[in-house]
């Protein structure tokens, strides 16, 4: 007789069959307990269960006993590890971030501040600002620039000198080296962390309106003040 045919033998008491035995994919301990003793209540005692299967079968339990331990110690330490993270990011509010991106944040005042760095020196370096619509309404030529980080100044308006409405812009940056080839560049933005929101499930830092992802931050300042 097969060892779950004997469970399921005992589960229903002495002289009892059924043919609408339940059983699911999975096996816990106490499943793994109730097998266990029914193979023992149920043993030929002319031909004993084998003493070594009889220990391999304990061993196995014993296995599962370490592993249900390890996983309720690995949640518990994810949590605390969730909750730190999320108290940390919490301490950057009312700081000035800077982060990678290719969007810039044109406020009411109308002057927008933002940098990238080059991963070789540039002869020439030229930043597109595109509207909402897709439109260029400013190309600033930002001039020759050695490997490492660069800012620039953006005063807000087009190449008409009009004043552009505030809200987000984005960046195309195209930077060429001496013999014309393309120099790789990284755009990155600053603000000031307004707040920390948990809505996806971990920290984001609220900054000119937008989430901001911690992979994405690069560096934490004091707030600069006039």
């Amino acid at each position: 007789m097969q060892a779950t045919q004997i469970l399921n033998d005992s589960a229903q008491g002495p002289g009892i069959a059924s043919n609408n035995r339940v059983g699911n994919a999975t096996m816990g301990k106490d499943e793994f307990v109730k097998l266990l003793l029914a193979q023992l209540g149920n043993q030929d005692p002319t031909t004993p269960m084998d003493s070594q299967a009889f220990v391999a079968q304990l061993a196995q339990f014993s296995s599962l006993e370490q592993l249900n331990t390890v996983n309720e110690r690995l949640d518990s330490l994810l949590v605390a590890q969730t909750s730190t993270s999320q108290t940390a990011a919490t301490t950057f509010v009312g700081k000035e971030a800077t982060f990678k991106t290719d969007k810039l944040a044109l406020g009411a005042d109308g002057a927008a501040l933002a940098s990238g760095s080059l991963s070789a020196d540039a002869d020439t370096v030229a930043v597109n600002i595109v509207d909402g619509q897709g439109k260029t309404v400013r190309t600033l030529q930002i001039g020759a620039q050695h490997k490492g980080d660069f800012t620039f100044q953006w005063d807000g308006r087009d190449d008409n000198g009009a004043r552009v409405a505030a809200g987000d812009y984005q960046l195309k940056v195209t930077a060429a080296d001496s013999k014309g080839k393309t120099v790789e560049t990284t755009m990155r933005s600053t603000g000031l962390v307004n707040g920390v929101s948990f809505q996806n499930g971990y920290p984001e830092l609220l900054i000119n309106g937008s989430k901001i992802k911690m992979s994405e931050i690069v560096e934490i300042n004091q707030r600069s003040t006039p």
